[in-house]
């Protein structure tokens, strides 16, 4: 049973432990899925989601505040029990969180399927030649009579290729670099909308490179004012970004629950492996980094909730350690498991697998080294 005395912490309200515990239960009575089938995993697992009423928190169909530090303790807790089901669950708010916080009513109406898990969400910013570097986006939107059109490839899009509705981002050209795109919510029906190829990545996950020719949207697949897109799509990652933080807090935390039980019951010279002084000095660097991890990501989260306009720095940072932590967290439950550990299909080999991509996606970790310092710097600047 994983640590849960982290939940006494001051960051966190009644109704967090109350929900902490309630679906603690739920995940060990539903969760893991059989993987074998990705795609058919990820639907089975929004709809089960959306049934069991986890997906309300991934949006506000009315425009209300997401709560961050709930949606970090759904992520941390299904991260624990099964890296799939977190990854369903935090698609279904990342792909509409743009439509949350900056859509019309007509377009929160997506928001009532996306909850209740009948319709799968898509993030749709990634290209070919743009990853972090979000100002080089090359997608464009042209106007047209009633609308737009879109021409571009997106790649490396999560649930490309099984999603209903995606919010995409494409150069509008109100002014150049970030300046000038703007977000758009495309179904996946639209015409001229083709999913080229679907990418195999080490933990299995549905992901797809995208290509939109001539596909024809209508006016209101706007969210917000043109050029507005850089601007939405940082606020989106402002509340999902501490968010990937504590998928990899729950990553880390069942590598060391792993860890702890292999040592008290493996042998070595007669003795178990926790009595010898080096694993227990891996033993307690996991659980500090696993603290310290932890956190970094509840500051972030309950700062955005305290009302901050933004937490870019805090979320870079609640990122940038627990995804770095996590990875030497189950580096060191691999290797306490000797050859086990890396055998295909044992959990800290297929946890390997899973925390290596969160080091990587929505800003990779250099990337979130130079948001801090740019953000410590700006400050410096403005007190001058």
């Amino acid at each position: 049973m994983a640590d849960r005395s982290f939940l006494a912490w001051p960051f966190f309200e009644d109704y967090h432990r109350d929900l902490a515990g309630k679906l603690e239960a739920w995940a060990s009575a539903s969760l893991p899925v059989d993987h074998a089938d990705v795609d058919a995993a990820c639907i089975a697992l929004v709809r089960k989601l959306g049934e069991a009423g986890w997906l309300r928190q991934t949006g506000s169909e009315t425009g209300e505040t997401l709560d961050v530090r709930t949606l970090c303790l759904i992520r941390e807790t299904l991260a624990r029990h099964d890296g799939l089901a977190d990854f369903a669950f935090a698609m279904q708010g990342l792909g509409m969180g743009a439509v949350s916080l900056f859509g019309t009513p007509a377009q929160r109406t997506w928001l009532s399927r996306t909850r209740a898990g009948s319709a799968i969400a898509g993030f749709a910013l990634t290209e070919p030649g743009s990853g972090s570097d979000v100002a080089n986006t090359t997608t464009k939107a042209t106007r047209v009579p009633g609308g737009f059109r879109i021409d571009g490839e997106k790649t490396y899009i999560s649930n490309g290729g099984i999603a209903d509705i995606y919010v995409l981002f494409a150069r509008t050209g109100e002014a150049p670099g970030a300046k000038g795109l703007s977000a758009f919510l495309v179904p996946a029906a639209t015409a001229g909308f083709e999913v080229v190829e679907r990418i195999d990545v080490m933990a299995p996950h549905p992901l797809a490179w995208l290509r939109l020719e001539n596909a024809v949207i209508p006016e209101s697949a706007l969210i917000g004012s043109p050029g507005d897109g850089f601007k939405i799509a940082m606020s989106v990652l402002d509340v999902f970004r501490s968010t990937v933080g504590a998928a990899a807090v729950g990553f880390a935390r069942r590598a060391l629950d792993e860890a702890l039980a292999r040592v008290q019951a493996r042998k070595m010279g007669g003795v178990p492996l926790s009595e010898l002084q080096m694993v227990q000095g891996h033993l307690a660097d996991m659980a500090l980094e696993i603290d310290a991890a932890a956190l970094l990501v509840y500051r972030a989260a309950w700062t955005k909730d305290r009302g901050a306009a933004r937490v870019t720095r805090e979320a870079a940072m609640a990122k940038l350690h627990a995804t770095e932590a996590a990875q030497r967290v189950i580096d060191l439950a691999v290797q306490l498991h000797g050859g086990d550990g890396v055998r295909k299909g044992s959990i800290v080999e297929s946890l390997y697998r899973e925390i290596r991509a969160l080091r990587i996606y929505e800003g990779a970790s250099d990337v979130q080294r130079v948001v801090i310092a740019r953000a410590m710097l700006s400050e410096m600047k403005g007190n001058l």
